[in-house]
């Protein structure tokens, strides 16, 4: 799948919604919950059983090799991954010191 920011992307199994916030290199196969996800207006949700953690509203989730970013607007069981790769929940960029 081809990845260009803000596409929204709803997962097929689980009602777990992601948007684009940086786009991948190349083709790439996002997934949740063990299945691909598809563009929010096409696909239909069915409710999964939830794990302990998830995919957690408003977290952003990257993928160094790739250089994709995603952002949760909707949470769910997860685990996000891409082309197989669990995704990573992004961290706080550190402030500069104010020495």
């Amino acid at each position: 799948m081809q990845t260009k920011p803000g596409l929204k992307l709803r997962g097929t199994t689980c009602t777990t919604e992601v948007v684009v916030v940086r786009p991948a290199a190349g083709d790439v196969e996002i997934g949740c919950c063990g299945a691909p996800m598809a563009e929010a207006e096409s696909a239909a949700t069915t409710p999964a059983t939830p794990i302990a953690e998830g995919v957690l509203l408003g977290k952003r989730y990257a993928d160094e090799e790739t250089g994709l970013e995603l952002l949760c607007t909707q949470p769910g069981p997860g685990p996000l991954t891409v082309d197989g790769r669990e995704l990573a929940v992004k961290g706080p960029k550190p402030l500069p010191a104010s020495d």
